[in-house]
């Protein structure tokens, strides 16, 4: 059944006045109209429901049509398709895997045009409606497979934007670029002839170094995180490039994007200290990078550990991660960890043999409160713990 039946004021009326409510009761219920699919209607409410901080321009944009959730939940957020967007302008963008239209909204706003190619009919023609509504004129969509639809163009274009999909029937937790459709390795010199720039975003489970293996010519990674949770990896090829691969670890908070760049294999300088007043953990896309060195290098802030990832300093630094006052520095023993019994405490472990739900267990600490203690491994390879304030600068 086709969805046109959802638009009228009436059923849409409807949609907006359930967002609050269950909707595994409200599936229980009669169907208030007859002549709409119940589950297609339900579907419509809880997708608008997932929408509403993910994609606040759809949410609040009346008569928007929602595909199933899986198509909501597996799309871009707008923060992350704004981010894709600034990186790269031209003439033309391809999407060979467009999805739900998200990412090729924002595109829009930097190319004059914007092809959008999708496998699933049902999926192309809810987007082509949505970019009606949405007012975006410059996006053609395309309903087959993408590799003949760049054929039978006959075009070239400025950038191919690709976000491959991991096949079904692959099992195990490594995740590998050949496992996806389009398999992106396998077809890279084909897209070469429509295009010399290829962007590609991946799940950030896939390893950078076998990604690197994977792939030729990689010129540029963003390791792209929203509140310190990274949600994707963004591969940015040219053809024929040979030169340090950058590494580019982002954050996007409250719409400030912050940025730490760093090269791919290249030997920091780092040096090595004993807690100071100060300690500093660097934000997860910092981590991903696995350029860690870089950071003391950079801040000019000692490391506690090789394996620690902690680092500290006596004047404080603006550095992208949590920052945080030392105020205890203690041996991890029995007789020091026991005034913190049935106390409420904030813990992380780096570089510690015990899981924190190991050491909660094992002193009965509580979660929360404004004490931050870090169990980690000092330059003498002691086990100490770190009694912490944190700081919001």
């Amino acid at each position: 059944m086709g969805f046109s039946i959802l638009l009228s004021e009436e059923v849409q009326d409807f949609i907006q006045s359930m967002l609050e409510a269950n909707t595994s009761e409200l599936a229980l219920k009669k169907n208030p109209f007859p002549t709409i699919d119940y589950p297609q209607l339900i579907n419509q409410i809880i997708a608008k429901k997932k929408a509403k901080d993910k994609l606040p321009t759809w949410f609040e944009t009346k008569k928007i049509v929602y595909p199933a959730k899986i198509s909501i939940e597996q799309t871009s957020s707008e923060s992350t398709a704004k981010y894709k967007a600034s990186l790269i302008n031209g003439e033309k963008l391809i999407d060979l895997t467009g999805g739900f239209g998200v990412d090729d909204f924002y595109f829009a706003q930097k190319f004059k045009e914007v092809v959008h190619c999708e496998m699933n009919a049902d999926l192309s023609v809810i987007v082509q409606h949505n970019f009606k509504v949405l007012n975006q004129k410059n996006i053609t969509c395309h309903h087959g497979d993408s590799f003949d639809v760049l054929k039978d163009l006959k075009t070239s274009f400025e950038w191919i934007y690709i976000d491959p999909s991991r096949r079904s029937d692959v099992k195990g937790k490594v995740f590998l670029l050949n496992d996806c459709l389009p398999n992106v390795p396998e077809l890279l010199e084909d897209y070469f002839k429509y295009s010399n720039n290829i962007l590609i975003k991946t799940a950030p489970i896939l390893d950078l170094t076998s990604g690197l293996n994977e792939l030729s010519f990689v010129k540029k990674i963003h390791i792209v995180a929203i509140k310190n949770e990274i949600k994707e990896l963004l591969w940015e090829i040219e053809k024929g490039f040979d030169d340090d691969v950058i590494i580019s670890s982002v954050n996007i908070e409250n719409e400030t994007i912050n940025h730490f760049e760093t090269i791919y294999r290249k030997e920091y300088y780092v040096s090595y200290s004993l807690p100071k007043k100060y300690l500093y953990e660097p934000n997860s896309s910092i981590m991903k990078s696995g350029n860690m060195n870089a950071i003391s290098d950079f801040y000019k802030i000692d490391k506690l550990h090789q394996h620690s990832h902690l680092f500290t300093s006596d004047e404080i630094v603006a550095f992208q991660g949590r920052s945080f006052q030392i105020n205890q520095v203690l041996p991890f023993q029995k007789e020091f960890m026991k005034q913190f019994q049935n106390q409420k405490m904030n813990c992380t472990t780096r570089n510690f043999p015990l899981s924190v739900e190991e050491i909660k267990k094992k002193f009965k600490i509580k979660d929360g409160g404004t004490i931050f203690a870090f169990f980690t491994t000092n330059l003498n390879n002691e086990k100490i713990v770190l009694i912490c304030t944190k700081l919001y600068l």
